[in-house]
């Protein structure tokens, strides 16, 4: 028989029982125990937060999410997906909402630099480990951020340069003036000088050896990385200077607004080169399509392979792995595409390369 005394020890035992169960199911991510924590070690089970600064009309961002997408796919993670639709105050709301619903880290690919410090503060506190991806944070964020994922620009702007110096020089000979001008996004952007002054990096490696060729480079021109908005500058260019050489453009989404400016000036065809940056699989097609066209390179960024870093970045910021990303920034490895090369990394079924080809 049991005592009123035995009875009520073992009515609080139970009641403490299912207390630190409740407990240990609230913790961060819905973990339920430490087998749960050992496998969100491997990504298992690991509750990734991805705050997007955009995905509607841009294949580029598209393919960033889902080269991410795919890495969790593959570890057994879990993506939240939130779009700020290119709104900055909507982007700090969608990361207080994914600490709400106690994410493991969060991914952010931030829509402005600075704008989004009230986030990065937010996350420090509830101590969320933070990994962004594509476009960098001011620098007075950078020591609340455990890694930055993205490209080195000014590097991957210079294999496209190189291409083009190489390609111009087998087309248009050893002397003689040749006109260089490039295309961006906007005036002052960050990135529009990064790839371009990493484009004429390559481009002056080459013809430092060739002093017989001089590079007359005219002003750079914006399209706001849209077909449409780029073809009045490039066509307005190039009717201004019909012995115009080589043109790069910084983002080959505006591939098929300089082609037709290009068109319209009369100068689209052997009298030209076109070097672009991104990897674009339009601008892949035309390459095979055409090998000896005016389209002769694109640098490639890999959005795919970008946001299959971020994710392992992400397990690694969980884990506290101050290994993985020692200087804060990873830059994927990036490529150049070339009509000798084309068809080994043209794939109908992607958007943009990626870095296996």
């Amino acid at each position: 028989m049991i005592s009123t005394r035995s009875r009520t020890l073992l009515k609080v035992a139970g009641i403490a029982a299912v207390t630190a169960v409740l407990f240990t199911g609230c913790a961060r991510g819905g973990t339920d125990g430490a087998a749960s924590q050992t496998d969100k070690k491997t990504g298992k089970g690991l509750v990734i937060g991805w705050s997007q600064r955009g995905i509607s009309g841009s294949d580029w961002w598209k393919t960033l999410v889902e080269g991410g997408q795919a890495e969790a796919k593959k570890l057994g993670a879990t993506i939240q997906l939130l779009d700020a639709n290119g709104d900055t105050v909507r982007q700090n709301a969608d990361v207080q909402t994914l600490i709400t619903k106690n994410v493991d880290v969060v991914i952010m690919n931030p829509n402005d630099p600075i704008g989004v410090g009230a986030s990065v503060a937010a996350l420090q506190g509830a101590k969320v480990p933070l990994v962004t991806v594509n476009s960098n944070l001011d620098k007075s964020l950078v020591p609340d951020m455990y890694c930055y994922v993205a490209e080195d620009q000014g590097y991957t702007g210079s294999l496209a340069g190189e291409v083009a110096a190489k390609k111009a020089l087998a087309k248009f000979g050893e002397t003689g003036e040749m006109k260089v001008v490039g295309i961006g996004g906007f005036p002052g952007d960050v990135l529009s000088d990064l790839r371009f002054n990493g484009f004429m990096k390559g481009w002056d490696k080459v013809m430092k050896d060739h002093p017989g060729v001089t590079t007359k480079k005219l002003e750079t021109k914006y399209g706001e990385w849209k077909p449409d908005k780029a073809l009045a500058p490039i066509r307005d260019v190039a009717t201004a200077n019909p012995d115009l050489k080589v043109v790069f453009s910084m983002s080959d989404v505006m591939q098929g607004g300089i082609e037709q400016g290009l068109q319209q000036a009369g100068i689209w065809g052997d009298g030209v080169i076109v070097a672009g940056y991104d990897g674009g699989m339009n601008v892949v097609k035309e390459m095979v399509d055409n090998p000896t066209g005016p389209m002769q390179a694109t640098a490639s960024n890999q959005p795919w392979d970008q946001g299959v870093e971020a994710v392992k970045m992400a397990v690694a910021a969980y884990n506290g792995d101050t290994k993985a990303c020692p200087s804060k920034e990873v830059f994927i490895k990036t490529t150049v595409v070339t009509p000798e090369n084309a068809k080994d990394y043209y794939k109908p079924s992607d958007t943009y390369v990626r870095a296996n080809g």
